[in-house]
């Protein structure tokens, strides 16, 4: 990508180079009876999985949820090396849990979660060093100015921004238009504009920690936590008290040590979905039915074991 997206790409480059600090079957008691829990059951399943994605999922406007399309890079800056090193196998280790391929070592990192003890601070200075790697200026890459404003002001433990790319599935080029460059030539949508060609990739990620809020915490739960950050669009703002997830971590920490399996089921949902339907919506809808497909099963699965 020419122009202004290598210039971004050139100032992320720099972010990422922020310096280490250190080196039998039950007997049958009513038929209808067990048939409607079974049903009652099926349904709280969905409504809970519709719910959680309602809530959790922050694409940009008009955009369906993004993923990584090819190898991700995880880089960790102003942590010692050995909490460096475990942090970014960590979320490494999740990456192939979901089917994707971790880069080797020596890799341009388009995942950069970087420690301080100054979250606001640390956002602000970055934003104001390099605005053009937080916004790149093209339809649909990032959320809104007010989202990027509230990354910086805000007082989370964690703080993340995604750059998505929406891309031609055809060709592999990017379909939006960057400042000072020409408008790009896109396939139509297709299938009586229910199907898309234009599929939106996760293209970089930057994940800030503020350690000074994470006492109490083991590095397992603030890199399973950033994992969960770093493959999803997750709405900062997000309410998952409710939900057994590692994004409750801060308001219950002792009750999520680690990603769920809530979580790993709409991350694998997530990267198996096929998220080619035009609404995003629907796409969203896909990624619902898969995970809440997937709990059922593990539901009957564990009462066929009991």
């Amino acid at each position: 990508m020419a122009g202004a997206l290598a210039a971004g790409l050139m100032g992320w480059a720099m972010l990422a180079s922020l310096p280490d600090q250190g080196p039998s079957a039950p007997a049958d008691n009513g038929q209808a009876t067990e048939l409607e829990d079974i049903v009652v059951q099926g349904r709280r399943i969905d409504e809970r999985v519709r719910g959680f994605i309602d809530e959790v999922v922050a694409a940009p406007a008009g955009r369906g949820p993004a993923r990584w399309r090819d190898n991700i890079c995880v880089g960790v800056a102003n942590l010692r090396g050995d909490a460096a090193q475990y942090l970014a196998d960590r979320v490494s280790e999740v990456a192939l849990d979901i089917g994707l391929e971790p880069g080797e070592p020596g890799c341009q990192p388009n995942i950069l979660i970087i420690g301080t003890d100054d979250g606001a601070g640390m956002a602000r200075g970055l934003v104001a060093a390099r605005r053009n790697v937080f916004w790149p200026g093209g339809s649909g890459m990032s959320r809104s100015r007010a989202a990027l404003e509230a990354f910086q002001a805000n007082d989370h433990p964690v703080r993340w921004w995604h750059i998505s790319l929406p891309v031609d599935s055809q060709t592999g080029t990017l379909a939006v238009r960057l400042p000072g460059e020409n408008p790009p030539t896109v396939a139509k949508t297709t299938s009586g504009r229910l199907r898309t060609t234009i599929r939106n990739d996760l293209g970089r990620v930057i994940i800030i920690v503020d350690m000074s809020k994470a006492d109490g915490l083991d590095l397992r739960q603030i890199a399973d936590y950033a994992a969960m950050v770093a493959f999803s669009q997750v709405d900062p703002d997000a309410d998952t008290e409710d939900y057994d997830s590692i994004l409750s971590l801060f308001r219950r920490p002792e009750a999520t040590p680690h990603l769920t399996e809530w979580d790993m089921a709409y991350l694998k949902a997530l990267y198996s979905a096929e998220l080619n339907q035009s609404s995003a919506t629907h796409q969203a809808g896909e990624i619902q039915g898969l995970m809440a497909r997937d709990q059922k099963r593990a539901q009957e699965v564990v009462a066929e074991t009991h």
